[in-house]
C-alpha cells in the first residue's frame, strides 16, 4: 500500500546584519539526524565572518575569539545548555583579509519542538552579545521511515582522522548559505534514510534528486539523478548536481525516496537562490534569428504565447511579460520567449517550450469565451499552471437525494424538497446543483497528493469560474457547496458533491 510521509525542511538559514564598525556577523543553520543507540540529535553550524571580529596579539600572531552559549528549551523550561569558546585561525596582522571560520556542535535531544537560542560575544569587544532564536522540530520514530535533513556541503574529502564532520568515510564541511554564486558549479548534498526496510519489502528503493523552479514547481529534468539503495536501517545518501548552466533564480533542491513502482514515499526540499550572471550574458548575446522562437513571425500570435507564460512566471517575469506585449518589436518578443525557456531548461529549451505550447493551444481551443481568451479563464490558468488533470467530472444537471434529519428545513422554493420517509421519520429532499466540473490532480509538485478544483457555471452560461480548491495557494470557500446548491444545503451540511470532492471523483 502506498504511504506518503510529508516532512518539513529541517534546515533554515539566518544571517545577522553587520552594523557600522566591527560587530559580530555570522551565518547560522542547523540539521537534524538520528543515530541508533543514541537517538535524535541536532547539529548546529555557525560560520563567523573574521572581517567583523577584533584580532589581538597571541604570541607572534593575531587571533580572534568568540564566546558561544547554546541552550535548548521546551516552552519555558531549559533542557540543555552548553558554553564554549571558538578561536579563529592565527593571522600575521591585526586586520584580516575576508574569510570565515566554522563551529560545529552536536546535541542529542529527545523528540520534541525546541527553541534553540544562541548567544555569541566577541571576547575582544565590549559589545552586547548577538542573540539568535530558532524553532527546531525534532522527531524520528524508531520504527517508521524518515529522512534526515538534507545538508548542502562546500567540501568533501576522505576521512583520515574521524572527527565531528566525518560521515560514511568522508569529512563533509557544511555549506552554510542558501546563496550559490556563479563560482560554485555544483551542489553537493548529504542526507540519511532511516527504517525504510520496515515499510518496503522490495530489495531496493531509489533516491531521486533534482532541482525545481521555486515559483512554479517545474522540475528541471537535466538536473535529475537516480541512485539505487539497498534496504537497510540507516542508508547514507550522497549526491552532487551540476548547476553550471542553472540560470539566476529561486529554486528547490529536492530529494525523493521512491519504490519500484515510482511511488513517492518520502521527500525533502531545500530552497536556495542561484546567481549566474555569466550564463545570463550568454543568453543575452544570442541573436533571436538562431533560436526556436524565430519561427514565430506573427506578432499577435507571439503576444498571446508570451502572455500565456504568466501563470508559471515569477513576479519579475510577469512584469516583463506585460511590458513587452504592450509595445511593438517582433525580435525583442522572440528573445523574451527564448530566454524564458532557456532559463528553465538550458539543455532543452525548445522541447520545454513545445510541451507548454501544447497546453496553450489546448486552453485556447477549449476554454476561450466570447471576449475572453482561454488563457484568461480560471480553467485555462489552472491547466497552464498544473497541466492536464488526472480526472475530470463534468456535471450539467446533477441532482442528489439526501436525508437531512428530522426537523431540518430545506429550501422550500424548490418543489422537489420536503418528501417524508415514513419508515425513518427523516426529512428528505432533492438537491439541484448548478453545472460544475471537478478536476483532480494525483500529484501537484510541492503539495500533497490528490488535490481537487471545483469550477462552477454560476449563471448556466457555459462560462466556468473557480469556486474552491484544496491546493496550496488556491481559492478556498468554506461555503462553496452551499453556493453550488443555490443555498439548498444547510450550513455545515456536506452534500453529495462535497463527498465527491473529498474522494476526488
Amino acid at each position: 500500500m502506498k504511504r506518503i510521509f510529508l516532512l518539513a525542511v529541517a534546515m533554515t538559514i539566518i544571517q545577522m546584519a553587520a552594523a557600522e564598525g566591527k560587530h559580530l556577523t555570522a551565518l547560522f543553520s542547523y540539521a537534524t539526524f538520528y543515530q541508533q543507540g543514541t537517538g535524535s540529535y541536532v547539529e548546529t553550524y555557525i560560520s563567523f565572518d573574521a572581517w567583523n571580529l577584533n584580532f589581538v596579539k597571541n604570541g607572534n600572531d593575531y587571533q580572534a575569539a568568540v564566546e558561544v552559549l547554546i541552550t535548548a528549551s521546551v516552552d519555558d523550561s531549559m533542557v540543555m545548555a552548553k558554553k564554549y569558546d571558538v578561536s579563529s585561525p592565527r593571522i600575521a596582522t591585526p586586520e584580516p583579509e575576508r574569510f570565515n571560520f566554522l563551529s560545529v556542535q552536536r546535541f542529542a535531544l529527545p523528540n520534541g519542538i525546541y527553541n534553540i537560542q544562541i548567544k555569541m560575544r566577541d571576547k575582544n569587544s565590549n559589545d552586547e552579545p548577538t542573540v539568535i532564536d530558532q524553532l527546531v522540530p525534532l522527531y524520528y520514530d524508531t520504527k517508521r521511515p524518515a529522512l534526515s535533513s538534507v545538508q548542502t556541503m562546500s567540501n568533501v574529502t576522505p576521512t583520515v582522522t574521524p572527527n565531528i564532520l566525518s560521515r560514511s568515510g568522508y569529512d563533509m564541511e557544511p555549506y552554510i548559505n542558501d546563496f550559490f554564486p556563479e563560482q560554485i558549479s555544483a551542489i553537493n548534498y548529504y542526507c540519511e534514510l532511516y527504517n525504510i526496510n520496515r515499510e518496503v519489502r522490495d530489495a531496493h528503493v531509489y533516491a531521486v534528486s533534482h532541482i525545481e523552479v521555486l515559483e512554479t514547481g517545474k522540475v528541471l529534468e537535466y538536473t535529475q539523478t537516480v541512485q539505487r539503495l539497498e534496504r537497510d536501517t540507516i542508508i547514507p545518501i550522497f549526491g552532487s548536481i551540476d548547476i553550471s548552466k542553472l540560470p539566476s533564480g529561486n529554486y528547490n533542491l529536492c530529494v525523493e525516496i521512491r519504490n519500484h513502482n515510482n511511488d513517492m514515499l518520502l521527500y525533502k526540499r531545500v530552497p536556495f537562490f542561484r546567481s549566474n550572471p555569466g550564463f545570463e550574458s550568454s543568453i543575452d548575446n544570442t541573436p533571436a534569428s538562431v533560436t526556436f522562437a524565430a519561427s514565430l513571425t506573427n506578432e499577435a500570435e507571439l503576444n498571446n504565447y508570451i502572455e500565456a507564460l504568466a501563470p508559471i512566471a515569477n513576479e519579475i517575469e510577469r512584469r516583463d511579460i506585460y511590458n513587452i506585449i504592450n509595445r511593438p518589436g517582433l525580435e525583442d518578443k522572440q528573445l523574451v520567449l527564448y530566454k524564458f525557456w532557456v532559463r528553465r531548461d538550458p539543455l532543452n529549451a525548445d522541447g520545454a517550450w513545445r510541451e507548454y505550447k501544447e497546453r496553450v493551444d489546448y486552453v485556447t481551443k477549449n476554454f476561450s469565451w466570447p471576449k475572453t481568451k482561454g488563457i484568461h479563464t480560471d480553467r485555462g490558468r489552472v491547466y497552464l499552471q498544473y497541466g492536464a488533470p488526472d480526472f475530470v467530472r463534468d456535471e450539467k444537471n446533477f441532482v442528489s437525494m439526501r436525508n437531512f434529519g428530522s426537523g431540518v428545513t430545506v429550501n422550500k422554493t424548490n418543489e422537489a424538497v420536503g418528501l417524508t420517509d415514513h419508515d425513518t421519520g427523516a426529512k428528505q429532499g432533492q438537491i439541484f446543483y448548478l453545472p460544475y466540473q471537478l478536476w483532480r490532480y494525483d500529484h501537484l509538485t510541492g503539495d500533497d497528493a490528490n488535490r481537487c478544483f471545483i469550477f462552477w457555471d454560476q449563471f448556466r452560461s457555459g462560462f466556468y469560474k473557480l469556486l474552491h480548491s484544496n491546493a496550496k495557494g488556491e481559492v478556498r470557500d468554506a461555503y462553496w457547496e452551499r453556493r453550488l446548491s443555490q443555498d439548498q444545503l444547510e450550513e455545515g451540511i456536506v452534500g453529495e458533491v462535497g463527498e465527491q470532492f473529498q474522494r476526488g471523483y
